[in-house]
C-alpha cells in the first residue's frame, strides 16, 4: 500500500544506511571476516564474470578481472583528494553518470557520503570496498570487491588520470551492481545520478524560456546547499568544448556556486558565480574578475563578494549575460535527509510509493476519460504561502521504479505524466464524471519516458488533486510520487477508506400478506427444496444456473459450486449448512440488486463488467475498498481484456460481504480490530 512520510524544516538527521548485500552482512561484518580467514573479499552477488558486464549480448572482447594491486604496484583510494581530473571515460557510454560524478566532487560533504573516504589499499586492507546510494527513499550500502575488468592490463571503463588511483573506478563498479551490470549503465540523464548521490530532485531549466523569478529558484537552492549545474548547448560535435571569444566552453559542464544582489549605480544588479571544473578558463565579460564594475560598487561589498571567488576557474557574470550564453540550468534540490547540518532552509518532503496495474490502476492519460479516474489520486493541502508573495510553491516529482534495473527482462521505461485539479472537500476518491467536467489547473509539461519527470508550479493556497500515470491504460509500473514545498503541505492518497454500509435483513413477511411477486418465489423454493424445506448448494447451483441461463444480458459459465457455498454462509443465520425460504429470499432480493448494478456497469451490453468499474459497483453495493484491495480484485477476477463475468462479479460480491459481516460480528468494541485464534481463522477462511 502507499505510504507517505513528512520530513519538515526542522534539523533532520540523515537515514540509517540499509546493507542491499544478498546475506544481509554489513561492510564492516564481511571486512571483518575476510581479515580473520586472511583471505581477500569476493563478492557473490556481483561476481567478476560476464554476466555482470553484459546481458544482452556476448562480451565483445576478452576481459581479465584484475585487483588494483595486480595492475600497478602502489594503488591507492584517492590521491590528494577526489577531483574531476579523477574521472576518465572508458569505453562505455555512461557518459551521463561520469557528469554527476565530476559535480559530486564539487560538494566535499555530499562526497564523504557517497564516497566513505577512510577505505584504502595498505591499512587493514581485505579486498572491499563499499559506496551509499540512495534508491527509492532509502540510502543503500553498496559493497563492492576490487576485481575490475581490464584489457592487456588497463582498466576498460571509468579510470583517473592517475594511473594508481581506483575511486572513480570502483564507485563505477558499485553503480553498476546496483543495477544488476555495466551495460544497464549505457544511456541516461545526469540528473537521474545527481539524485542517487543525494536523495534529492531534479529540475532543468532552458534559460531562454525560463520563469521570470528564476532568479529567487536558483538563489533559494543554493541556500538549501543544492547541486547546480549550467551548461552552453552544441549544434555539432565539431564545436563540443570549443571556447567562445568571452571565454566560455560550448558543451561543456559548469557549476553554479553562488547568487548576489549589489547595489550599482543607483540599482540592484543581479550576480550569478559560476565555476569551470577545469580550474581554468573564465567569462572575460562585464564583471570578470578585474573588470571595471568592480570599481563602481562599495569597497566593503566588494570584498565581501570577492574573496569568496579565490579559486581559478570561478567567475561572477551579470545574471543577464549568464541567460544570453548559457543555454540549461540543472538543479538538485536536496531533500532534509540529505543536507548538511549546517543548511539553515529546508524543503518540507512527502512521498508515497504506489502502482499502476491493469485492469483497476492503470488508467492512462486524460485522453483515456472512461479509465483516467481510476488511476492513484493524491490529495494536497495548500495552507501557507511562501514568504515572499500569496503563492505556494510546490515542486512535483513522478519517478519510477526499478526500471533500468528490468531492462534485461525487456521492460523499458513507460512514458509518464501527471495532472493538477482543484479538488472538491468530501470526495474519497473522485469519479469519471469529475474528470470529464473540470479541467486540470496544472499538470507535468509532456509525457515522456524518463525515470523521473518533475516540475515546479506557484499555486494560490487552496485543496488540489494530484493524478500520476502512465500515457496509456494497462502499463503497469510502480512509481514514487515526491511533493517539495517551501512550507509544510497536508497531503494524503486518496482511496484509502474500508468500510462497509450493510442493511440489516427485512423482517419475514407473513404468507397471508406475501405479494404475487414473493408467492412466485415461495413456489419456485417449494419445488426446489423438496420434503425438507431447505435449499442445499448444489440445489441452489441448479436454480440459479437455469434462471441465469435465460437472461441473454449477462456473460458466465455457469455459477461455481463454492460460489453457492459462499452464498450458504452468507446467508445461513441458523447455521444449518442450508437455505430456509426466509434466508433464501432476502438472498433473492440481493441477487436481483447486483444484477442491476452489473447491468448498469455494462455499458456496451457485452455480458461483462469492466473491471475498472469494480470501485464503483461495489461502492453502489455498499462496500468500500482501498486502493491496494481493488488492485488484487482485478488481478484475482479480471480476465486479460480487462473485463468481468457475472460468475466471477457475483462470487467476488459474495464473499466481501459475507467477509465483511463476519468482521463485523467479530469486532464487538467497532474499534477496527479482531482477534482469533489459529482455529478460528482457518474456520473462517475455509467458510469464506
Amino acid at each position: 500500500m502507499p505510504y507517505s512520510y513528512n520530513l519538515s524544516s526542522g534539523g533532520v538527521q540523515p537515514k540509517k544506511t540499509v546493507s542491499c548485500q544478498s546475506d544481509g552482512k554489513t561492510y564492516e561484518e564481511l571486512r571483518r571476516e575476510c581479515l580473520q580467514n586472511n583471505e581477500l573479499f569476493e563478492d557473490p552477488d556481483f561476481p567478476a564474470c560476464d554476466a555482470s558486464l553484459y546481458y544482452s549480448q556476448n562480451v565483445p572482447i576478452n576481459f581479465e578481472w584484475k585487483r588494483p594491486k595486480d595492475i600497478c604496484q602502489d594503488p591507492k583510494f584517492i590521491v590528494g583528494g577526489a577531483h574531476r581530473t579523477d574521472i576518465c571515460q572508458g569505453q562505455l557510454g555512461d557518459c551521463w553518470l561520469l557528469a554527476a560524478i565530476a559535480s559530486l566532487t564539487l560538494h566535499k560533504e555530499t562526497l564523504t557520503r557517497v564516497v566513505p573516504h577512510d577505505q584504502s589499499f595498505s591499512d587493514r586492507y581485505a579486498g572491499i570496498f563499499h559506496f551509499q546510494f540512495w534508491q527509492h527513499n532509502q540510502w543503500l550500502d553498496v559493497v563492492v570487491d576490487d576485481k575490475l575488468p581490464t584489457v592487456r592490463n588497463r582498466l576498460v571503463f571509468v579510470h583517473s588520470a592517475a594511473n594508481n588511483e581506483f575511486w572513480s573506478a570502483l564507485l563505477e563498479k558499485a553503480y553498476a551492481k546496483l543495477y544488476g551490470s555495466y551495460e544497464a549503465l549505457k544511456g541516461g540523464s545526469t540528473l537521474e545520478a545527481m539524485e542517487d548521490f543525494t536523495g534529492g530532485v531534479g529540475e532543468m531549466y532552458e534559460t531562454k524560456n525560463a520563469p521570470s523569478n528564476l532568479f529567487n529558484i536558483l538563489r533559494k537552492a543554493l541556500a538549501r546547499g543544492s547541486m547546480l549545474g549550467c551548461s552552453i548547448d552544441i549544434t555539432s560535435s565539431a564545436e563540443s568544448e570549443a571556447r567562445t571569444s568571452t571565454g566560455l566552453v560550448k558543451g561543456h559542464a559548469y557549476s553554479i556556486t553562488d547568487a548576489e544582489e549589489v547595489n550599482y549605480r543607483g540599482g540592484k544588479v543581479k550576480l550569478i558565480r559560476v565555476r569551470n571544473p577545469w580550474g581554468q578558463v573564465e567569462w572575460n565579460g562585464p564583471w570578470s574578475d578585474g573588470s571595471r564594475e568592480w570599481n563602481m560598487i562599495d569597497k566593503a561589498e566588494k570584498s565581501r563578494i570577492m574573496q569568496k571567488s579565490l579559486d581559478d576557474g570561478e567567475f561572477w557574470m551579470e545574471f543577464e549575460d549568464f541567460k544570453k550564453n548559457y543555454d540549461k540550468i540543472e538543479i538538485c534540490n536536496l531533500t532534509p535527509d540529505s543536507l548538511m547540518d549546517n543548511t539553515t532552509r529546508k524543503w518540507a518532503v512527502r512521498m508515497f510509493e504506489g502502482s499502476w496495474i491493469r485492469g483497476s490502476t492503470a488508467g492512462g492519460c486524460r485522453n483515456f476519460i472512461d479509465t483516467f479516474w481510476t488511476n492513484p489520486q493524491f490529495k494536497l493541502n495548500l495552507v501557507d504561502a511562501d514568504d515572499e508573495d500569496d503563492q505556494c510553491s510546490v515542486i512535483v516529482a513522478l519517478m519510477q521504479k526499478n526500471r533500468r534495473k528490468l531492462r534485461k527482462e525487456g521492460l523499458d521505461l513507460e512514458t509518464i505524466g501527471f495532472a493538477i485539479y482543484e479538488a472538491p472537500d468530501d470526495e474519497d476518491h473522485l469519479g469519471k464524471d469529475f474528470f470529464r467536467y473540470n479541467a486540470s489547473k496544472a499538470r507535468s509539461k509532456t509525457y515522456i519516458n524518463m525515470r523521473e519527470i518533475s516540475q515546479r508550479f506557484q499555486l494560490p493556497p487552496g485543496k488540489y488533486l494530484l493524478v500520476p500515470t502512465t500515457f496509456k491504460p494497462h502499463h503497469e509500473a510502480d512509481f514514487m510520487l515526491r511533493i517539495f514545498s517551501e512550507k509544510n503541505v497536508d497531503t494524503q492518497e486518496m482511496g484509502n477508506t474500508i468500510d462497509a454500509d450493510l442493511p440489516e435483513p427485512p423482517m419475514p413477511t407473513p404468507p397471508e400478506e406475501e405479494d404475487d411477486e414473493e408467492k412466485g418465489l415461495r413456489r419456485l423454493f417449494e419445488n426446489i427444496s423438496g420434503s425438507d424445506q431447505a435449499i442445499s448448494a448444489r440445489e441452489l447451483q441448479q436454480v440459479l444456473n437455469g434462471v441465469l441461463s435465460r437472461r441473454k444480458e449477462v456473460q458466465f459459465d455457469g455459477v461455481s459450486l463454492i460460489t453457492c457455498h459462499s452464498i450458504i454462509n452468507l446467508m445461513d443465520v441458523d447455521s444449518s449448512g442450508m437455505l430456509d425460504f426466509q434466508e433464501f429470499k432476502i438472498f433473492w432480493d440481493k441477487l436481483k440488486k447486483w444484477i442491476m448494478l452489473f447491468l448498469s456497469f455494462d455499458t456496451d451490453r457485452s455480458g461483462r463488467m469492466s473491471s475498472y468499474e469494480l470501485r464503483i459497483a461495489l461502492k453502489a453495493a455498499g462496500m468500500h475498498l482501498n486502493t491496494k484491495l481493488l488492485q488484487l480484485l482485478a488481478l484475482r477476477f479480471a480476465d486479460s481484456n480487462y473485463d468481468i463475468d457475472f460468475d466471477d462479479y457475483l462470487t467476488c460480491i459474495v464473499r466481501l460481504e459475507n467477509m465483511f459481516r463476519v468482521f463485523q460480528a467479530m469486532d464487538k468494541g467497532k474499534r477496527g480490530v479482531v482477534s482469533m485464534n489459529f482455529q478460528q481463522f482457518l474456520f473462517l477462511s475455509m467458510n469464506v
